[in-house]
């Protein structure tokens, strides 16, 4: 008896006791007879996934419409928004293509990289829902393809012929170069004046904005007269109209000119210009553009400005442009200390010298050397190279410069320098 005691108590285990005093029971699962603890399914886990898709009401494939115009989505129903590759607002749309997934709880959510030119975008969805009483968590991967439509601002841009326009504003300069144009397109672009414009086009002597709204294109024109002097005209066009409603569609036209007047460029002034200016030389240089026309005097460093009121209302024309300059060297330069000054307002960036000079291609001959004066004494030293007008010798279609009786042989213009191109690091363009 003892012996069957002993042999009793050595099978025995220990087993830790219940400090809350309830017993835990365990049951087989109805499918696969694991023991399990007990729920609602008495099954265990991998048989409840096998049974029930947490996933099902969702779909696996989906749809995302792309302009390859603008690179924009569609966000249902009429929106369109730009979206970067792998973005979290395209996952955001992406996200709101799929139905059903309001009745179940998103737990993440990433993209499977794909090639950039497949057409498609694959999104890694987990999810956690509710089936037979109990939480499951499932993964899928969710497929979009991309279909290409074109938004309403680029059907009516591009597949119209740009014929649904409401205002356009023709810009023009009736010039030889095209100097002012590219100044005109960094301003615009520094100060994204072409945003809402939805066709822009290069045409000879100008640009052509067209624009879905005429606030648009006022907008346009008045930053035009702010920068540049200009000035404008407009015109309408009945496009269609309903007698019944009163309503009349109407197409907006604005043609702005610009002054035909660049940098560094030789102009004749009328009389009355001159006039207007305390009785300025009637041959000057311009000096700079900007909402004025800004001018100089190289004779007697007298300066004046001109708005586009002003120079509309007696306009003048350049009778030298920049590439009609010819190279002059300087053989000897004396800056003239007093100068008498008269009424009217003098530069105090330049300074009055008297200048001798000799044609780039007459170095090494008898050819005398030509005196003129010149506003560019503080910057010239003997041997550099400038740019100027030579008046002996050209042919001038211009009645106002006829009637000038009293001319020098030369006008300077600016400095030069042979190595030009080592010098300049380049301009950052926009």
């Amino acid at each position: 008896t003892n012996y069957f005691i002993q042999s009793n108590l050595r099978r025995m285990e220990y087993i830790e006791p219940n400090p809350s005093g309830a017993v835990t029971q365990k049951i087989l699962c109805c499918e696969c007879g694991t023991l399990i603890s007990p729920n609602p399914a008495n099954m265990c886990i991998a048989c409840i996934r096998t049974r029930a898709d947490v996933s099902e009401n969702i779909p696996k494939q989906a749809m995302l419409h792309f302009c390859r115009f603008c690179e924009r989505y569609l966000q249902p129903p009429n929106t369109w928004m730009p979206c970067a590759l792998e973005s979290r607002e395209l996952l955001a749309l992406c996200l709101k293509k799929l139905k059903g997934l309001n009745k179940v709880r998103l737990i993440d959510a990433s993209f499977i990289w794909t090639e950039p030119h497949s057409k498609r975008l694959k999104v890694n969805i987990t999810i956690q829902g509710e089936a037979f009483g109990t939480i499951l968590q499932q993964s899928f991967v969710v497929e979009y393809i991309i279909h290409y439509q074109m938004c309403d601002v680029c059907c009516k841009q591009k597949g119209s012929d740009g014929e649904c326009w409401r205002a356009l504003v023709q810009i023009r300069q009736r010039t030889i170069h095209k100097k002012t144009l590219f100044y005109i397109e960094q301003l615009i672009l520094r100060h994204n004046m072409h945003k809402s414009a939805m066709n822009i086009r290069e045409t000879e002597g100008g640009l052509n904005f067209y624009y879905q709204a005429k606030n648009n294109a006022r907008k346009m024109v008045d930053f035009l007269l702010s920068v540049i002097p200009c000035q404008y005209k407009t015109s309408e066009e009945l496009v269609s109209h309903d007698i019944q409603s009163n309503i009349f569609n109407y197409k907006y036209t604005y043609f702005v000119e610009i002054a035909p007047i660049c940098k560094d460029e030789v102009v004749c002034l009328t009389t009355g210009n001159s006039r207007y200016l305390n009785h300025m030389s009637q041959v000057v240089i311009c000096s700079r553009i900007s909402d004025n026309v800004h001018l100089i005097d190289p004779l007697t460093l007298k300066i004046g400005q001109l708005n586009a009121q002003q120079f509309f209302r007696e306009p003048f024309q350049a009778i030298c442009h920049q590439k009609q300059l010819r190279e002059f060297m300087v053989m000897n330069i004396e800056p003239i200390r007093e100068s008498g000054k008269q009424f009217g307002s003098y530069s105090h960036k330049h300074t009055l010298a008297d200048v001798w000079v000799l044609p780039v291609n007459s170095l090494g001959t008898d050819e005398d050397e030509i005196h003129t004066r010149t506003h560019l004494g503080n910057v010239l030293a003997c041997g550099d190279y400038v740019l100027g007008f030579d008046v002996s010798h050209a042919v001038v279609n211009n009645s106002v410069f006829d009637k000038i009786k009293q001319l020098p042989d030369i006008i300077l213009v600016k400095k030069i320098y042979p190595d030009k191109v080592k010098r300049n690091k380049g301009r950052n363009f926009k």
